[in-house]
């Protein structure tokens, strides 16, 4: 398991432990919302949008028609809206694309 899944995972389980079942963060462009299965980011298109997801940096890069291009701790990952794909460690979902936003679904499979 990677350092990154593994703080990742450690990160749930302390906010298990803990009760904590849901929270929220922003970064510049972007809001993300988590509970134990995963987090929902919507980022705002148009700006530099970029969040810290379950310890890893993730930044919107580009929207080409229905596809995203993100990069996820460096690494960059092109989905299209409706699939799933995978990146440190991680499954990520393009759930929506408007003229506004993109929403994307990142968990641990956990």
């Amino acid at each position: 398991m990677s350092a990154r899944r593994s703080t990742a995972a450690f990160l749930l389980v302390a906010a298990l432990s803990l009760g904590v079942s849901a929270c929220t963060a922003t970064g510049p462009g972007a809001r993300s919302e988590c509970e134990v299965s995963g987090c929902t980011v919507t980022f705002e298109r148009g700006v530099e949008a970029k969040i810290s997801v379950l310890g890893v940096d993730t930044e919107l890069t580009a929207v080409e028609g229905n596809v995203v291009t993100l990069a996820v701790g460096g690494q960059p990952v092109t989905v299209p809206v409706g699939e799933t794909g995978s990146v440190q460690g991680m499954n990520l979902t393009v759930q929506e694309i408007t003229q506004d936003k993109v929403v994307v679904r990142l968990a641990t499979g956990l």
